[in-house]
């Protein structure tokens, strides 16, 4: 018989900051389109409409991966998870690459939001595994990385989008390598996740919030809402802002928007991680607020520097409360409920981050898009507002002292 060769695995330290990078490089190949959809505005002549269900799509698909194989690598291991969906997502940049029209973008990003939702949880539960006992540093990555990836991936398409004749080429050719040859390193990863019964079973959806969980849940939402859906419109959007309502044509001055507030919403995931749950959210929310405001005071006065100021005060704003409404919803839930409450998070925050941008970009079309970027934003302050007034009728209603035996029952007899 054959003699087989065992490949060599990495140590935890290399592991850890490998997974580390492999969540950035994804999280990166998932912002290169933004400052590409308006190139691919203009070469398939499609509205703003048609650009936020290209951009919808993809969170919609991304969710619904999620729901269904973001459990799967508990079962089969996490490595072929991992490696399917590197290779998947080097699919989409294939698809991308070769798209000529609409469906074809349609289709890429299907493809891409499949691979990520397979990839999100595959990819967290490993940095938790591989992190170190006196250095838990897999939350933190976890919440940060979305921010920079974002931003590195925007920022870098927009450097190609600006400077090259052929911009499509190049970004998704190159991508496409980087991603096999990331798939080729995930096969030295060491296998934290021993096979266990149950896969066919894990694949079913399921979403749950538990009863002791719904008032907290309930008074994060608004803020999960709000965070998430000014990200989909600065992802899906923000570039198309800044030309048309600014009248700046560079694509890089799109992606650096997008900078601004992706990545500042990194840093106060960063500096928000030792605060007190509630207070995180309920400062994070008031910052965000604050920062949409000047948005609106942006497209008002029509003031470049205003809307950059507001974008890095929102991201802020957003980091922050994004980290502590996740810690108020999850605080004292019981470890077999985990999973159903932060799917409940995930579903409420993609659901967030792209319906609200696709309605935006069809009302777009019939009343303007400055129109729609001040209604958006003024909800969205609303909401922001909502988030605080709930954390304080909520603490309100837990110092209100309850009422004596004696006096609830002479109130019944009266």
């Amino acid at each position: 018989m054959p003699t087989i060769v065992a490949l060599p695995t990495m140590t935890r330290t290399a592991a850890f900051w490998t997974t580390a990078g492999l969540l950035l490089l994804v999280l990166a190949a998932s912002g290169v389109p933004t400052p590409l959809y308006r190139v691919y505005q203009e070469q398939f002549g499609f509205g703003a409409g048609t650009l936020t269900t290209v951009f919808g799509i993809y969170a919609l698909a991304l969710l619904a991966a999620l729901l269904v194989v973001g459990g799967l690598s508990d079962h089969v291991g996490r490595r072929p998870v991992l490696i399917g969906g590197l290779l998947l997502q080097a699919v989409s940049m294939t698809v991308f690459l070769a798209a000529d029209g609409v469906g074809w973008l349609l289709a890429a990003r299907v493809l891409q939001g499949l691979s990520m939702g397979a990839l999100t949880g595959t990819l967290g539960a490993l940095l938790l595994d591989t992190q170190r006992a006196g250095r838990p540093l897999g939350a933190l990555v976890n919440s940060a990385a979305p921010g920079f990836g974002l931003s590195l991936g925007a920022v870098g398409a927009g450097l190609v989008v600006e400077y090259v004749a052929e911009p499509t080429p190049w970004v998704f050719a190159v991508l496409t390598v980087v991603l096999l040859l990331a798939a080729g390193a995930a096969v030295l990863l060491p296998e934290t996740s021993p096979r266990a019964p149950g896969a066919l079973r894990s694949l079913r959806p399921a979403v749950r919030v538990p009863r002791s969980q719904r008032s907290a849940f309930l008074t994060a939402l608004p803020a999960i809402v709000a965070a998430w859906a000014l990200g989909g419109l600065y992802l899906s959007l923000g570039p198309s802002l800044v030309a048309t309502v600014f009248g700046i044509e560079d694509h890089l001055v799109g992606s650096l928007l997008v900078l601004a507030m992706q990545g500042m919403a990194a840093i106060g995931a960063v500096l928000g991680r030792d605060l007190v749950p509630v207070r995180a959210m309920v400062t994070g929310a008031s910052v965000f607020a604050a920062g949409v405001t000047g948005t609106i005071a942006a497209l008002l006065t029509g003031s470049v520097a205003v809307l950059f100021g507001s974008a890095v005060v929102s991201g802020l704003g957003f980091g922050l409360a994004f980290l502590g409404a996740v810690a108020t919803a999850s605080a004292g839930v019981a470890p077999g409920e985990r999973a159903g409450l932060l799917s409940s998070v995930f579903v409420a925050g993609y659901l967030s981050f792209s319906v609200p941008a696709v309605i935006a970009g069809v009302a777009a079309g019939t009343v303007g898009l400055e129109t729609v970027a001040e209604v958006y934003a003024a909800v969205l302050v609303v909401l922001a507002l909502g988030a605080v007034a709930g954390v304080r009728l909520r603490r309100r209603a837990a110092r209100r002292p309850e009422p004596a035996p004696e006096a609830a029952r002479s109130s019944l007899a009266a």
